[in-house]
């Protein structure tokens, strides 16, 4: 990591109270450089909480909805770099409130893209998810609209604008809540432990991980790339048998809107992928192209008989990996 790059920067997490945000805020608080880290998200009561934990004067905290773009433009004033991860994730409530999705994870997104151009933002990286590869849910397919958003937006900056947009995409996070290892140990207090199809493999990724991730991503992009970090993938049996190996596991079939196998990079974009030693970089394939494909010219081609899929033999490893995986 650059030091000398977050001398002096503005920094604003929308979404910033979920675990990500906090993850992220921690971690930049830590890099004495940053001038100031502002938190934008709509709970009042997590951002009290924050307070009592992140003791530091470079904190600010705004009130306010990515729906709300006069709100954004109030808070993006003198920001040098933005990370939107503020969404709407839960699968089966958004199926049911599909249009609240819409209008949080796209128009939302579009808001913040606006902001962050109106106000030339110098970077802005849009937290993203492998349900956006392939979606078959309408969380997914918000999520790969915001990226779409993201990429495409590189083309309105103009030859005098300096914003760039990014993404970061990544699988299951580790110490997230919610996450499955969350849910196996709460349910290991009753002895069954619920697996919807015994097929079924997931990338893993720790959230410790994930923020070194962006942090690094948004220290190298030239705007238009998505960048997707190395995991490795488990069969969800195998991290069954090693958290729980005492419980019944009990199958109840695969829910609506849920894969066998995760995908972080499709087909398509495999050819236009590079692998740059510490992460892959998919490069965009419309706008502003030069200076992306020039940045990463050195960078080693995705493998062309590989799938970046969580049942790839590439990346699937056995059981006795589990922990060491997990970080347990």
């Amino acid at each position: 990591m650059s030091k000398s790059y977050w001398r002096g920067k503005r920094v604003l997490v929308t979404g910033g109270t979920g675990t990500f945000g906090q993850a992220f805020i921690d971690r930049l608080l830590k890099m004495h450089g940053v001038e100031r880290v502002i938190v934008f998200s709509r709970d009042e009561y997590k951002q009290h909480e924050m307070q009592k934990v992140f003791r530091d004067k470079r904190m600010q905290y705004f009130l306010g909805d990515v729906r709300d773009r006069h709100r954004l433009h109030r808070a993006f004033n003198g920001v040098d770099i933005v990370v939107h991860a503020a969404a709407l994730k839960q699968v089966p409530a958004l199926e049911y409130n599909p249009f609240e999705a819409v209008r949080t994870n796209v128009e939302g997104t579009q808001n913040v893209i606006d902001a962050a151009l109106n106000h030339d933002v110098d970077k802005v990286v849009v937290i993203s998810t492998d349900k956006a590869v392939h979606p078959i849910n309408l969380y997914g397919a918000t999520k790969l609209t915001a990226e779409r958003l993201a990429i495409s937006s590189n083309a309105y900056r103009g030859k005098e604008g300096r914003t760039r947009l990014s993404v970061v995409r990544y699988g299951n996070v580790i110490g997230s809540r919610g996450s499955f290892v969350e849910l196996i140990d709460e349910q290991k207090k009753t002895g069954v432990i619920t697996l919807t199809d015994e097929r079924m493999t997931r990338f893993w990724i720790h959230i410790d991980d994930v923020t070194k991730v962006v942090v690094e991503a948004i220290e190298k992009m030239e705007g238009g790339e998505i960048f997707v970090p190395k995991m490795e993938s488990l069969r969800i049996t195998d991290v069954i048998k090693q958290l729980a190996s005492k419980c019944k596991v009990k199958v109840v079939g695969i829910r609506p809107g849920e894969k066998l196998h995760e995908a972080l990079i499709t087909e398509h974009e495999v050819i236009r992928t590079k692998d740059t030693g510490s992460m892959y970089v998919i490069l965009p394939e419309f706008g502003p192209k030069k200076d992306v494909e020039r940045a990463y010219a050195k960078a080693k081609p995705f493998p062309k008989d590989s799938l970046y899929t969580s049942d790839h033999y590439d990346f699937l490893r056995p059981r006795k990996e589990v922990r060491r995986i997990l970080k347990l």
